[in-house]
């Protein structure tokens, strides 16, 4: 059985990536940093499915903690499936943006993928086996208005994904991005009335997060080895 860690777990897209990996036969660490009951509802209900699974915190921006976390997983063994989920919103027009607004975003999606990324390679790279999948957006493909900062730390995955695919690619390791738009959600049914999703998506509908989960938990698969560096937008054709 395969180990997978899922950053941001306890989100709308990334629990049900976890419940997707789990129900693929993996088991899954459900990550969550502010929303740890969250995590464990997730974690709870897959195991109550008959799937493996258990719930890690830590603050992925803060690489101390982080690689100390991640040094207790790695003592049972290589995690061989990794998907960065982990993101926030801070949302402004630069001209009104506050510097920590900036830095704030860019620190969870891009220094978090590095920090929770780079200590689990080589443990992976021993095993010749593996998938890492780091979750974008079609506004860092798009841009989107008030969004900079999180457009910016999205694409800043886009070649950070390119790059690493290069680097592992020998080793039996693939590196891929999904980048999904509008996903049902919470947050989503009062940002986007059903007005203006018919507007902004070709398909005049939002995604479902078990889409998103299922195109990850294909990559995460066998049958995706020679799938690597590659962007992948999942968005009803806005893309």
């Amino acid at each position: 059985m395969s180990r997978a860690l899922v950053t941001g777990g306890s989100g709308t897209i990334g629990g049900a990536i976890a419940r997707a990996l789990a129900a693929a036969g993996h088991h899954v660490y459900v990550h969550a940093h502010g929303q740890a009951d969250r995590a464990a509802e997730i974690a709870a209900g897959i195991m109550a499915q008959g799937g493996s699974a258990e719930v890690v915190g830590f603050d992925i921006t803060d690489a101390a903690q982080t690689g100390q976390a991640l040094a207790q997983l790695l003592e049972a063994g290589p995690i061989q499936i990794l998907v960065n989920n982990a993101g926030i919103h801070d949302d402004a027009v630069m001209p009104g943006m506050r510097q920590e607004q900036w830095a704030r975003v860019i620190d969870v999606s891009l220094n978090g993928f590095f920090n929770v990324t780079q200590p689990l390679l080589l443990p992976m790279l021993r095993t010749r086996w593996g998938r890492i999948v780091n979750i974008s957006s079609v506004a860092a493909v798009m841009g989107n208005r008030g969004q900079a900062n999180y457009a910016a730390a999205k694409a800043g995955l886009h070649g950070a994904t390119r790059s690493l695919a290069l680097e592992l690619a020998s080793r039996g390791v693939t590196v891929n991005t999904v980048a999904p738009g509008i996903i049902a959600s919470p947050a989503t049914e009062t940002i986007f009335p059903k007005e203006t999703i018919a507007k902004l998506v070709p398909m005049q509908r939002a995604g479902q997060p078990e889409e998103v989960a299922d195109l990850v938990a294909f990559l995460a698969s066998d049958r995706a080895a020679y799938i690597s560096g590659q962007l992948i937008s999942i968005n009803g054709g806005m893309a």
